[in-house]
């Protein structure tokens, strides 16, 4: 039976009010009730006095010595006080505003407590009185909220076992069961609510974890699966020995892992399979050439390539690397950005409808109304987590189905990269080109400032630029953190005589943002001062020293871009944060980061640190709200669930037996976007 569609007005008890107290913990119908798991469990093992730790919550039996009095002070404030014998040892066991509990305490009878034990005082901070004869090792313990209490909860999924337990669906195919030595969805909920002992539990919530990151993939796959048979891709038949004379002829050799990577895309591109892959790869790792051979062989085929950037700095500098290797090719390209004039847009647009502009690089005014194209057949999307669901979407309706190439520099975690880009294929760069100098990294304390003021100093005379980056424009009275425009005075009167200091921030127009930027990579300003604004992709060579402020501001995925933005020349690079953490968690980023140059390291190490939602931003994290599992901790169960659910999705006679009928149904009902596979 799908009890998703059984009301929980079948139940005893569960009238218009109740039922509304349930919807308000998304407890929707009795499945959603049933797979409503507590998120911890309390030891109800009893526990002798000897084996008991201080502030350490226990459960003592004993029997009740004296009877219980009840003190009450200030408004609707008591306190219960009632003495136990507990191993021949008188112990005084305290609850708070719980007057009713009065009537559990009969002097001469055996009683069971629960509650926080204070060692020294020898005494319990009571939280309830459990029966003496339940036999129970653990309990339960859910999240709940005002509208409604925990004994009711869990007496409703008590009553909603009872009834249904025999109509529960199981939902992972057996052949998976056997092969990983999973219950089934009866004994799944049965040890998850009603575990008799620590064992029972962590066998049916490893059950539980894979079940439920399990159908995520099926229903990922399904997406994927649907998104292949319904949108039937362009066949964008390149000119292989074009492209490999092109790619022999490059100043420079591409790594190994940038020759997989280019024939993992070509491949795609060759097939009849709309592509929908992510390029990940570490800063400075050559992401670039990559996606420009790839559109260079859309050109080939007869198409129109875009590259869509975040910002018209970055856009520019697509623009000047790209025109300048395929210049000798004669490929017609245009920048297409929202600061250029009417009359220059117009003639860009132009070309571009009529098919005379054969790649595009440009910001979001590549998806603006009135950009047409004539024949889209590639879409690449630089730092694509800056760009939202609606404007990547914007970006696909330019074209016939054209493929796409999403591409990041900020290093995605195993878990995100299986979950948040779960229907994409991924490829990953994972090393950079031959030469290239590590980023010696230091961190210091804001009281040896004077230590990087020299050392600055010295390697601005050796010709080289320098970085330094603070969390804030301008001063805050809320926060005491460095801000661009106190430090830009402080350069300025340190090394303003020599040197030319520069300062760049978000809220400056962006003519006069690239105007800065220009001044940096044409080498008129030795020193930039600047906000974030440069984390992502700006590329100066010259460029050897990152200094950035209040260092423990920022994640460490975020330092490793900023680092990024040096070490990209010949010279030996450095980056120095400076910061005074407050607390063990910002000491233990500035350690990590001093340690390693890997930003996949890094990002996994952040992760586990901050969470998806402070890593990416609660609205752009697209880590799914799991209810059992965690795919930071659990990541060894995600991926195994992961590969799982592709191999059934690519066995087209096994997901048409009979044994996968019910998970059909399910992911069909759940995800509402599974295709027929009959």
């Amino acid at each position: 039976m799908d009890l998703r569609k059984v009301s929980l007005a079948t139940l005893p008890g569960v009238g218009p009010k109740r039922l509304e107290s349930l919807q308000s913990l998304g407890i929707e119908n009795v499945y959603d009730l049933l797979f409503y798991f507590p998120f911890r469990y309390e030891d109800m093992e009893a526990k002798s006095l000897d084996e008991a730790t201080d502030q350490e919550k226990i459960l003592l039996k004993g029997v009740v010595a004296s009877d219980p009095v009840v003190f009450r002070f200030g408004y609707k404030k008591n306190r219960l006080n009632v003495r136990l014998l507990v191993e021949n040892e008188s112990i005084m066991v305290t609850f708070f505003n719980q007057p009713w509990l009065k009537d559990k305490f009969e002097t001469g009878s055996d009683v069971a407590v629960y509650g926080k034990w204070n060692q020294n005082r020898r005494a319990l901070t009571g939280v309830k009185v459990i029966d003496v004869n339940n036999d129970d090792s653990i309990d339960s313990v859910y999240s709940v909220n005002k509208n409604i209490h925990q004994k009711t909860l869990i007496n409703l999924i008590k009553l909603a076992f009872e009834k249904y337990h025999d109509q529960i669906d199981t939902v992972v195919p057996e052949f998976l069961r056997e092969k990983y030595k999973l219950l089934n969805d009866e004994q799944i909920v049965a040890g998850v609510h009603f575990p008799k002992d620590a064992e029972q539990s962590d066998e049916a919530r490893r059950s539980a974890k894979f079940r439920e990151f399990f159908l995520f993939q099926c229903g990922l796959q399904s997406i994927k699966l649907n998104d292949n048979q319904g949108n039937v891709g362009i066949i964008e038949g390149y000119d292989k020995t074009f492209i490999e004379k092109f790619i022999q002829d490059l100043p420079f050799t591409l790594t190994p892992a940038q020759d997989r990577v280019v024939k993992e895309i070509l491949s795609d591109m060759d097939s009849d399979h709309h592509m929908n892959r992510l390029l990940q790869g570490d800063v400075g790792s050559g992401k670039t050439i990559v996606s420009v051979i790839a559109m260079l062989a859309s050109v080939t085929a007869g198409y129109q390539a875009a590259i869509m950037a975040p910002t018209e700095i970055l856009a520019q500098q697509h623009f000047d690397k790209i025109s300048k290797l395929l210049a000798p090719l004669k490929i017609r390209t245009a920048l297409l950005t929202g600061s250029q004039t009417k009359k220059e847009h117009d003639f860009i647009t132009s070309d571009i409808a009529d098919g005379k502009t054969n790649i595009i690089v440009g910001t979001h005014a590549l998806i603006q109304e009135g950009v047409d194209y004539k024949n889209l057949g590639l879409i690449v999307i630089d730092e694509q987590h800056r760009f939202g669901v609606n404007q990547r979407k914007a970006m696909r309706q330019k074209g016939e189905n054209p493929d796409v190439l999403a591409m990041t520099a900020t290093p995605i975690p195993r878990t995100l990269a299986i979950t948040t880009y779960g229907d994409m294929d991924v490829s990953r760069i994972d090393q950079l080109p031959a030469g290239r100098k590590k980023i010696e990294t230091y961190w210091i304390r804001s009281q040896k400032i004077e230590q990087m003021y020299q050392f600055v100093d010295k390697e601005l005379s050796t010709g080289a630029q320098v970085y330094v980056v603070t969390p804030l424009i301008s001063e805050s009275e809320k926060m005491d953190l460095k801000n661009a425009e106190l430090i830009y005075d402080k350069f300025t009167e340190l090394f303003g005589k020599k040197y030319k200091i520069g300062l760049l921030h978000g809220q400056m127009p962006n003519d006069q943002k690239e105007s800065v930027m220009n001044d940096f990579s044409d080498k008129k300003i030795d020193v930039l001062v600047s906000t974030t604004v440069i984390e992502v992709g700006v590329d100066v060579p010259n460029a050897s020293v990152m200094v950035i402020y209040d260092a423990n501001r920022f994640g460490l995925s975020q330092l490793h871009q900023l680092r990024g933005r040096v070490g990209r020349g010949e010279k030996q690079s450095y980056c120095i944060l400076i910061a005074d953490p407050k607390n063990e968690t910002a000491l233990e980023r500035m350690k990590i980061l001093t340690s390693t140059n890997d930003g996949f390291v890094l990002a996994e190490e952040d992760l586990k640190m901050r969470g998806a939602g402070d890593m990416l931003g609660n609205r752009q994290s697209g880590l799914p709200e799991f209810k059992v599992g965690n795919p930071v901790n659990d990541i060894n169960i995600l991926e195994v669930a992961q590969e799982e659910a592709k191999r059934l999705f690519e066995d087209e006679k096994l997901m048409n037996s009979p044994e996968t009928e019910t998970l059909k149904s399910f992911i069909s009902d759940e995800f509402d976007q599974l295709n027929n596979f009959d």
